[in-house]
């Protein structure tokens, strides 16, 4: 018996002259396609000479190009798509659904068992998983990843993430002074990311300062810390101490590797400066990426002093970074080939790649500087980074066991209002002379009428006196003080994630996140919540009779 191995895909088995050959794939272990063995020795030559000028994927599959892309049942692009190369089956006579006979249901149910017994032979986590913790990828919108032609990132707590408490705490100490220098009553304050508007709540400010409501104690606080990063204090701080300051996160660079070896060209957009960029960046990256790589190498263009979100609205002069030590001279279109760049448009990076539109994939974590303007004004697909995510994915789960009891008496409160609110709208038409919704209401005795009614609400009122702690300390999970970020009471959505909803495809804790993924992904959004929908409605209930 002979087996001949071809390009450490396919092994080809030859028991005897007279039987035929069986070619396994071996990611897939459960197909085997029979083909003659009496095939055409001179066909074979021919494709192997082709074999040896093409990389391994190259010889068993074809990539679907921009313009041989359709638009798939779910109405994305089908480009990046993988396809069998007709050729190379036909080099073998095979044919592609000859082990594939067969209701499809039976064959997809085999095929997706084996499917999760190999991820977990080789320790690989698999999407489900991973989209079930506080390290997955939420989708709002689907999003065909494979069709994404160019990436764009964020830098500051998008690719760097910092220590709260070191940076924040740092910003927090010059913002404190510039509103010290401006009159404010600041010098007995500490520093805690829970509290914001303490002072003003309690009538302390003073009256030189004018009437001050929640608006201008914003635009006052904003002032103050825009003069410390404008004044480049805490930049400067932050780069003579980058280990104190930055938390590094060795998976990030290994997702953007994946991304830059399946073809997308990935951007680094940052508002910050080149000497800022250039520093942060090699701090978080080179350590990680392997054979000497550094930073800048991962990315086919880099601008920074962006200006977002005016970068995403209009045109601004672009400046070519020359000199390591940042000397720029004025240039009027960008090159895609490592390019290092100041200021510019968005409309610049599209001309320079061939790309725009929804071909490109921006990620950054201001939900109105980074994400919904790129959405808005190019229709580039979006991506949010919520840090935040961790900690209240961790505290939903943790406060499951809470948030059920508390459902079930919101529920018994629906369904004793809903009979109170009858005997109510009944008792009203009685006092108009009119009939009730029913014969048998309109019969109800006055005094049965109200004492039912007395009953149901004290009923309510003791129910609310349960539900209304309940309801806090539900929130408390995650802040004591404000409770979720993306709820606003028990079911109404907060007006953060009504945003994401909105603006961003899909949303993250982290850009590492990306790493359990693949640069292949075809995010589906989950089953959106509808008020008429009637399934979505009852499935978030208990149950009729569970009362």
């Amino acid at each position: 018996m002979d087996c001949i191995e071809i390009f450490g895909v396919f092994s080809l088995w030859r028991p005897h002259a007279q039987a035929q050959a069986v070619i396994t794939v071996a990611f897939k272990p459960s197909i085997a396609i029979s083909c003659p063995s009496t095939g055409s020795r001179r066909r074979r030559r021919i494709f192997y000479r082709a074999l040896e000028e093409k990389s391994l994927s190259q010889q068993v599959f074809s990539e679907t190009s921009s313009s041989k892309s359709d638009v798939d049942y779910l109405g994305q692009s089908t480009k990046g798509d993988l396809n069998i190369r007709q050729e190379h089956l036909e080099a073998f006579g095979m044919d592609r659904e000859a082990a594939l006979d067969g209701p499809i249901e039976e064959i997809a149910k085999t095929e997706v068992k084996e499917a999760e017994a190999l991820l977990s032979g080789l320790g690989i986590m698999e999407p489900f998983t991973a989209r079930h913790s506080a390290h997955g990828i939420f989708c709002s919108r689907t999003l065909n990843f494979r069709s994404i032609s160019a990436i764009g990132y964020d830098m500051d707590y998008t690719l760097i993430h910092y220590n709260v408490m070191a940076w924040e705490g740092r910003a927090y100490d010059y913002g404190m002074a510039n509103l010290e220098s401006m009159g404010f009553p600041v010098d007995d304050l500490k520093f805690d990311p829970n509290l914001m508007v303490d002072r003003l709540d309690e009538g302390t400010m003073p009256a030189i300062l004018g009437p001050l409501d929640y608006k201008g104690l914003f635009k006052a606080v904003s002032k103050a810390l825009f003069r410390a990063h404008v004044e480049g204090q805490l930049k400067r701080e932050i780069m003579a101490e980058p280990e104190r300051f930055v938390e590094p996160d060795h998976e990030i660079p290994l997702a953007l590797l994946d991304q830059k070896e399946a073809g997308k060209k990935l951007l680094l957009i940052t508002n910050s400066d080149y000497h800022y960029t250039n520093k942060m960046m090699h701090y978080a990256f080179n350590r990680f990426l392997p054979n000497d790589m550094g930073w800048r190498d991962l990315f086919d263009m880099v601008i920074v002093s962006a200006r977002k979100p005016e970068f995403f609205q209009m045109s601004h002069p672009l400046y070519e970074v020359v000199t390591a030590d940042g000397l720029m001279r004025p240039c009027f279109k960008a090159h895609s080939a490592g390019g290092l760049y100041s200021g510019g448009s968005a409309q610049i990076v599209e001309k320079s790649l061939g790309f725009q539109g929804d071909e490109i994939l921006y990620v950054g974590d201001h939900i109105f500087t980074d994400v919904s303007q790129s959405k808005v004004h190019l229709r580039w697909r979006t991506a949010l980074i919520c840090r935040e995510l961790e900690d209240e994915f961790n505290a939903l789960v943790y406060s499951r066991d809470h948030r059920k009891a508390l459902i079930k008496l919101v529920h018994q409160k629906d369904v004793v209002g809903d009979l109170f609110n009858q005997l109510r709208l009944a008792l009203q038409r009685r006092s108009k002379d009119r009939p009730a919704q029913t014969l048998a209401a309109t019969k109800m005795a006055d005094h049965e009428l109200t004492e039912n009614m007395q009953k149901l609400l004290i009923v309510m009122q003791r129910l609310d006196q349960k539900i209304g702690p309940m309801l806090e300390a539900d929130g408390e999970y995650f802040n004591k003080r404000w409770g979720y970020i993306s709820r606003a009471g028990l079911w109404d959505k907060s007006h953060l994630t009504r945003q994401i909803e909105k603006y961003a495809d899909i949303y993250t804790s982290r850009v590492s996140n990306f790493l359990h993924y693949t640069p292949f992904m075809y995010f589906c959004s989950q089953e959106q919540t509808i008020a008429h929908d009637l399934y979505s409605y009852t499935s978030n209930r208990i149950g009729n009779h569970d009362l």
